[in-house]
């Protein structure tokens, strides 16, 4: 995609189309880690043109930098809507410039650790859904 383009993704597919082979392997595994780890009430939709996850509230957010507006160069961004308020015990986001949401940027596939992911998606849920 070019710098300055402007486009409306509505599915996953369009999406995917558009990825660079790396950014679209990483985007799947990450997904289907997420979707895999999510209780049944939360849902993922496309919005600001990338894969959203929330259940009451926002849970997290998957980036690719091919896509506009995403603050990074390259590898795919995986960002917890929530993050300032998990333990993250094992210190594995990345606390930017955003007061609010932590990340970890991806360059390949071989650097996703799927027991962090499922450790902070575990907490995400618990802030999400206290009583659930």
């Amino acid at each position: 995609m070019k710098p300055g383009t402007s486009i409306k993704i509505r599915s996953l597919v369009q999406l995917f189309e558009i990825l660079p082979e790396n950014e679209r392997i990483i985007t799947d595994v990450l997904r289907q880690i997420i979707i895999e780890n999510l209780p049944g009430y939360c849902k993922e939709k496309i919005s600001f043109n990338v894969p959203y996850f929330y259940g009451k509230k926002g849970i997290c957010i998957i980036w690719p930098a091919t896509i506009p507006r995403g603050g990074i160069k390259e590898g795919v961004l995986l960002g917890f809507w929530y993050g300032y308020k998990l333990k993250d015990r094992d210190r594995y986001l990345v606390h930017g410039t955003n007061k609010q949401i932590f990340y970890k940027i991806y360059k390949s596939p071989d650097q996703i650790n799927e027991t962090a992911i499922v450790k902070l998606l575990k907490e995400a849920v618990q802030l999400d859904n206290p009583a659930g």
